[in-house]
């Protein structure tokens, strides 16, 4: 599997509730990650994506572009939850096949957005 693939299969398992086993599979034991919303550590994100997931899961998460530049993977995501439409752009750094490092980026898709060219 490529680090493309990688990413792929990482979003698809935690976007679908099962957030440990793609962090046991996917991700290195030194794995950092730069949402501000949570303290930096990989147990802490498990935990805060475990929790919303049980609070409010994905109904949906298709990667709409994926982009691949030496170690670093990025995915445009369309995330369907219960209320709302999210585009995201998570950015991964990998050392050999393992991520390291992740930052997410996420906006919420306003319903009545003047821009015609949309989010993707």
């Amino acid at each position: 599997m490529n680090i493309e693939e990688i990413t792929h299969s990482f979003l698809t398992l935690v976007g679908s509730g099962n957030v440990q086993q793609g962090f046991d599979r996917f991700t290195a034991a030194e794995f950092i990650h730069h949402n501000q919303y949570f303290e930096g550590s990989r147990e802490a994100l498990i935990k805060a994506m475990e929790e919303d997931h049980q609070k409010n899961p994905n109904e949906s998460l298709k990667i709409k572009y994926s982009y691949v530049d030496g170690s670093t993977v990025i995915l445009h995501s369309h995330v369907v939850k219960q209320e709302m439409e999210i585009a995201v752009v998570h950015i991964f750094r990998f050392q050999e096949d393992k991520i390291v490092e992740l930052w997410d980026l996420g906006q919420v898709m306003e319903q009545n957005s003047p821009n015609e060219q949309g989010l993707f």
